[in-house]
């Protein structure tokens, strides 16, 4: 296990610091001008010099993470907007936007430079309407093949009834099919079934007993998520729908991402104390996360439901009633507020404490038991031991981020590497393990809850001994937001699944223009097919558990 302080980078290597006037002599004459965003300097380019110019941004620059793709409409144009990081230092970012005609919404695609585009680009078309020329596989990914029209776009009518729901004249129901010149067996896995964690759709296919190809459907819980929030006020009205996104117990770690960005955008700054109660809250959120994943894993590869899943529950349970006390709801918290956050702790300040290290003290002996049960298990280690491989460089290919890149050795978290909230300022590891296989990916989560309960306690000692007069929960901030037109920014946390990201562009009234939502179970699950080729069934049910997906915010 390799792991670096929160102060200091572990074993990641160095990365070079690139300027603007670099970037403007790397791009050149390429660049038809510039929109520079608050968190990254942009450049505009023609839509047939993508792959030219991220390929060299990458292998010339450092730039090996695609970490979003924002695609948009305007008045008198469509837009994508690329958005790059380098694994190695987050906070060197460069936006790459290509504008195309309204007429002719084509731009040439970025797949062959970062494998992740594959589903942006496919989700881009599908909401917006821009095609992506010499994409491999140019369908629709949330809405059916045969749906009429593109959500996000201005001209999308959304009265007009969508009436043909399935592939014209082709019958749903129609009985198997043997072809006598092929060897191979096409499955269905989901997507109702529990060890597809939802509504998650495996079209499989399979030579004797190997899986030689799978394709995830998505689509089936998609609740617009970012076109509600386009339809919410900054101030008000946009702060309750993160929780619903990763909806099991992420809660306040999705509030923070949208926090992060709206903060950013208008300029506000967070009460030191505020930050504190953030981060107290977050990691508690994080444990609760994790411990799900723990549970729902151990039923998923050996079937143990008596122990292990009750067991983790259990835990889960001591910190949603904590989270409970702490926000006044056990899920959807609706806690955090641009500027801090709603209301103190609660009263008697005393019994909050204790009742939050009572479960920090009893934590270590339930870890304990979790490697006794678990990781020591023979059946366990023989379902996850080099089963679910993911080589490094095919993690950063996908954007994978959070306990799946870190569980293939890739040292990047956001607490650490892009500082928010009150992280830089105490004790703790980067978690990492080299594995690459299912069995890695469970030791960080199990290792990752020690650590949030380091943080944890850290922040219970800052609060305790806090001034009474200097607790200060929000900044003064206006009850209506407006910012300045075309102000654009893209922010992330590090949830509890990886990186978590929303970028917003304000169109001058109190709510976004655009919003988007940047998923690590959408990008961790595109990896799923490199996974799980040349193994078994249960094999691909092992790495599809691994991903800890939660398809409220694959689909969003």
């Amino acid at each position: 296990m390799s792991t670096g302080t929160g102060l200091e980078k572990g074993t990641q290597e160095p990365s070079v610091e690139v300027t603007e006037d670099d970037l403007e002599a790397l791009i050149g004459d390429r660049a038809l001008g510039r929109d520079d965003h608050l968190n990254a300097p942009g450049f505009v380019i023609r839509p047939d010099d993508v792959q030219d110019v991220l390929s060299d941004l990458k292998e010339e620059a450092g730039f090996d993470h695609l970490s979003c793709l924002t695609a948009q409409q305007y008045t008198d144009r469509y837009e994508s907007i690329y958005h790059l990081k380098k694994y190695a230092d987050p906070t060197q970012e460069v936006s790459i936007v290509v504008p195309t005609s309204i007429d002719d919404p084509v731009s040439q695609t970025a797949e062959p430079v970062f494998r992740t585009a594959d589903w942006h680009e496919r989700e881009a078309f599908d909401l917006v309407g821009i095609d992506y020329e010499g994409h491999p596989d140019p369908r629709r990914i949330l809405l059916p093949e045969t749906w009429q029209g593109h959500p996000l776009s201005k001209d999308y009518d959304q009265e007009k009834p969508q009436i043909v729901t399935l592939s014209e004249h082709a019958n749903p129901i129609k009985p198997d099919h043997h072809d006598t010149e092929s060897d191979t067996m096409f499955l269905n896995i989901g997507p109702h079934h529990p060890a597809t964690h939802g509504v998650l759709h495996v079209e499989t296919v399979l030579d004797g007993e190997t899986v030689v190809d799978v394709d995830p459907d998505i689509g089936y819980l998609h609740r617009c998520e970012e076109q509600m929030c386009q339809s919410g006020t900054y101030r008000h009205q946009i702060m309750p729908y993160p929780d619903r996104w990763d909806y099991v117990s992420a809660g306040l770690l999705n509030e923070w991402s949208y926090a992060r960005a709206a903060e950013d955008l208008a300029d506000i700054e967070v009460p030191e104390y505020a930050q504190i109660v953030r981060t107290m809250g977050a990691e508690l959120c994080r444990i609760a996360s994790h411990m799900l994943a723990l549970g729902t894993f151990a039923l998923d590869v050996y079937g143990d439901f008596t122990a292990v899943f009750q067991y983790a529950f259990r835990d889960r349970e001591v910190v949603q009633d904590i989270l409970e006390d702490l926000t006044g709801q056990r899920l959807m918290f609706n806690y955090f507020r641009l500027g801090g956050v709603a209301w103190d702790l609660p009263e008697p300040r005393e019994e909050f404490f204790e009742k939050a290290r009572d479960f920090l003290d009893e934590l270590p002996a339930k870890v304990s038991e979790y490697n006794d049960l678990i990781t020591s298990n023979e059946i366990f280690q023989l379902r996850c031991v080099d089963t679910g491989i993911l080589e490094p460089e095919v993690a950063k290919q996908y954007g994978c981020t959070g306990p799946v890149a870190r569980g293939s050795g890739i040292d990047y978290d956001l607490r650490r590497d892009d500082p928010y909230g009150y992280y830089e300022h105490l004790d703790w590891n980067v978690v990492t393990e080299d594995g690459c296989d299912n069995y890695s990916r469970v030791l960080v989560r199990m290792q990752e809850v020690e650590e949030s309960a380091k943080i944890i306690e850290q922040c219970l000692d800052l609060l305790e001994d806090w001034p009474e007069d200097e607790r200060e929960v929000q900044a003064n901030v206006p009850r209506t937001l407006k910012p300045d037109a075309d102000t654009e920014v893209y922010r992330a946390v590090e949830g509890a699944k990886g990186e978590l990201g929303i970028y917003i562009r304000s169109d001058g009234t109190d709510k976004p223009g655009r919003f988007k939502i940047r998923s690590p179970c959408f990008h961790n699950l595109s990896a799923l097919e490199e996974m799980v080729q040349d193994e078994y069934i249960p094999d691909l049910i092992a790495s599809l558990g691994s991903l800890d997906i939660v398809l409220g915010e694959v689909d969003r």
